[in-house]
């Protein structure tokens, strides 16, 4: 197994990572450092978990150290949440405590003020979620003229977010010489279109956790009505043997009715979402992390800024749609090495997300009948699913086309050995 030092990162990195407890760098880190080093663009096909943060922020905080200029945004992370965008920043804080440059973090939700003064003090590394980004460009606060790196990460969730047109405005204001990076859980179709209006020949790298969410955590369903589910949720709760949990609601406005419910019965909660100030994210984030909240409720658009290793179940109170977004929810638990529990609702009108779910996870998802309060001949009356097909994987990077964002490439010179690449 390599070390960090066998992927040529300098000293201050190297101390810095020694502080934060890392010792050996994770498969992504492995096949990604290598290329971005030599200034190629890299397509990575990665979940959260797999340490791909640092296969970026690492390269790019050694490659501005070593080119270091004058005060400007060199350095572009585009980011879909809040709270995602929040836990990058923190890594290129910890990664480049002894390198002296200067990160900031921008999103919406919160007065621009600190924002606007940060920028206007001169960064070299910009996390930003797409829309404050937009509108401090535009009202002259952002200049990206001097972008040397950009990345795109959790490019799907963008899809999801209905994002893809910011996207597209950004990156009509980069300069066209630059090297490019794009990281995505998954590569639908229209990732791949993406990727092909900006990406220059990429390395592409795919990497999947040693074991999968739907490997190492245990999964269950509950049938249950609709306007009973949050009598049920209660129940288990108050019943079942679980220390923190993460509930998943499919809108704002649900999560608020589950968290008033639960706090009537006397079980501390909070909810996170797109619609709770900054602020109040933070203090709930803090609050389920430092167990003073036993629950977390959140709607989708959160789930994947939220990563708290102790997590022991995630309850999906609504079943989500599409079904890919599934596995990133109960990817909340079962972090580091543990295990973790699983436990899904599904009502009359969800039988046809539970049958997706399965035959995109390839099994079927045991119904608890001890925690059954719907008939059990629901899920016998809905059609049997359809016998799951094996995607053949696509070894191919995105279709060549669009901008040409390869250029000079700060002397081309390897810079030790390279990853495997995919």
């Amino acid at each position: 197994m390599p070390s960090f030092a066998d992927l040529d990162l300098i000293t201050p990195l190297l101390d810095a990572l020694a502080e934060e407890g890392y010792t050996t760098p994770t498969p992504i880190q492995i096949q990604a450092i290598p290329p971005l080093f030599e200034g190629r663009d890299l397509l990575g096909l990665a979940q959260t978990g797999t340490g791909k943060t640092a296969a970026f922020a690492l390269p790019i905080l050694q490659l501005l150290h070593e080119s270091r200029g004058a005060r400007r945004i060199r350095a572009l992370v585009v980011s879909p949440t809040r709270e995602l965008a929040a836990q990058i920043g923190q890594r290129f804080e910890a990664y480049g405590t002894h390198l002296g440059l200067k990160s900031t973090v921008i999103f919406g939700g919160v007065k621009p003020s600190s924002q606007v003064a940060a920028l206007k003090a001169g960064i070299d590394i910009l996390v930003a979620t797409p829309g404050r980004l937009l509108d401090l460009q535009q009202q002259g606060f952002i200049d990206l003229g001097a972008v040397e790196m950009f990345v795109l990460d959790e490019a799907d969730r963008m899809l999801d977010m209905g994002f893809v047109n910011d996207v597209r405005k950004i990156l009509k204001l980069l300069p066209k010489r630059r090297q490019n990076l794009m990281f995505s859980a998954t590569m639908p179709p229209a990732i791949g279109d993406l990727a092909g209006t900006f990406l220059n020949n990429p390395v592409r790298v795919e990497v999947v956790p040693e074991s999968t969410p739907v490997e190492r955590i245990e999964q269950r369903v509950m049938l249950v009505p609709k306007a009973d589910k949050r009598r049920l949720l209660a129940h288990l709760l108050h019943e079942l043997d679980i220390g923190s949990a993460i509930v998943f609601t499919r809108t704002k406005h649900g999560a608020n009715r589950v968290v008033k419910h639960l706090e009537d019965e006397g079980i501390r909660s909070a909810a996170i979402h797109g619609n709770k100030s900054q602020n109040a994210r933070e203090r709930a984030m803090e609050g389920f992390r430092s167990g003073d909240l036993r629950v977390l409720v959140a709607s989708d658009l959160a789930s994947r800024g939220i990563d708290v290793e102790s997590v022991t179940h995630v309850i999906n109170f609504d079943l989500p749609h599409p079904a890919e977004v599934y596995v990133h929810r109960i990817g909340r638990t079962g972090r580091a090495g543990r295990t973790g529990e699983a436990i899904s609702f599904c009502d009359e009108g969800e039988v046809d997300m539970l049958r997706a779910i399965e035959k995109l996870t390839r099994q079927s998802i045991p119904v608890d009948a001890d925690h059954a309060w719907h008939d059990p001949g629901l899920l016998d009356r809905a059609a049997p699913p359809a016998p799951p097909q094996r995607q053949q994987r696509r070894q191919d990077g995105p279709r060549p086309g669009g901008q040409r964002s390869g250029g000079p490439r700060r002397g081309g010179r390897r810079r030790g050995g390279r990853g495997p690449r995919s």
